[in-house]
């Protein structure tokens, strides 16, 4: 797996390239500040990018934000040592495939490294597959589907204004068994989708443009109440949650987006 750095402290570039030299990774390159990121991106085509949050001439929500719209094929892991409450959610909702806070642990950094390489593994096997007919119980994991829909393979649409996420989504849901039969990318263009295809399930980001998903969701439900809709977030706040539920909200995914939680909240969605 090749790995881009990008961190103004020298002495953590150093450390992040020998722990990952030493569990097998290829790092492509070290970068000391925001500076020509998404152009190394470009010229040394890593998979996974470790990016600083606070860094010289550019910050890394921006870039990240930029990453995501570019190369969304590209997972970044989003580091910093900032104490905001708020930089997880923000960072998950711009298209973070992981997250660390310093200071870290050398085993933080494996296991959440590990964690985004087995969602690429899943992500890539599901897009492999998208296109090919099968039955909701030929993947390993995948969900059979009980009353929603009436279907055999439950139709979906994706509504999600990062590219990344729509992609990463995509991958896990149809490695899951899914049909993803449309995608939006703002809350005007979910309810089309889901006037149009009448899906079985809806995955709705809380945060778009022209309509946020908590705006959109009372016109999805009064449209298509057949259609179960799953929010997903980066903002797990009480408030958020109960606001959803009481719109008509089957539930919630946050993110960063993790297959296996995935798997266990569809499995409990058709059971019911």
């Amino acid at each position: 797996m090749r790995v881009l750095i990008v961190d103004d402290n020298a002495s953590m570039r150093t450390l992040l390239s020998v722990l990952l030299t030493s569990q097998g990774y290829e790092v492509v390159g070290a970068l000391p500040d925001g500076n020509g990121v998404t152009e190394a991106v470009a010229t040394t085509a890593p998979e996974i990018v470790c990016l600083d949050y606070r860094l010289p001439g550019r910050d890394g929500l921006s870039i990240l934000q930029e990453i995501n719209s570019t190369y969304p094929e590209v997972d970044v892991l989003f580091m910093t040592a900032s104490e905001g409450s708020d930089i997880e959610a923000r960072a998950a909702d711009a298209g973070a495939a992981g997250f660390l806070r310093k200071p870290f642990s050398q085993k933080q950094v494996i296991d959440e490294l590990r964690l985004v390489c087995a969602t690429r593994r899943q992500v890539t096997r599901g897009s492999n597959s998208a296109g090919a007919p099968k039955s909701p119980a030929t993947g390993r994991g995948a969900v059979k589907p009980a009353s929603i829909g009436g279907t055999q393979r439950p139709t979906v649409v994706i509504a999600d204004d990062n590219s990344s996420i729509r992609l990463l989504l995509k991958g896990v849901l149809s490695d899951l068994g899914l049909n993803i039969v449309g995608q939006a990318a703002n809350g005007e263009e979910a309810i089309r989708a889901v006037m149009t295809h009448k899906p079985a399930l809806l995955f709705l980001d809380v945060n778009m443009p022209i309509l946020s998903g908590l705006e959109a969701l009372p016109r999805i439900v009064e449209a298509s109440p057949e259609t179960a809709v799953v929010m997903v977030t980066g903002d797990t706040s009480r408030t958020i949650v109960q606001q959803a539920a009481g719109l008509g909200a089957r539930g919630y995914i946050v993110k960063p987006v993790r297959p296996s939680y995935v798997e266990k909240f569809l499995k409990e969605l058709f059971k019911s």
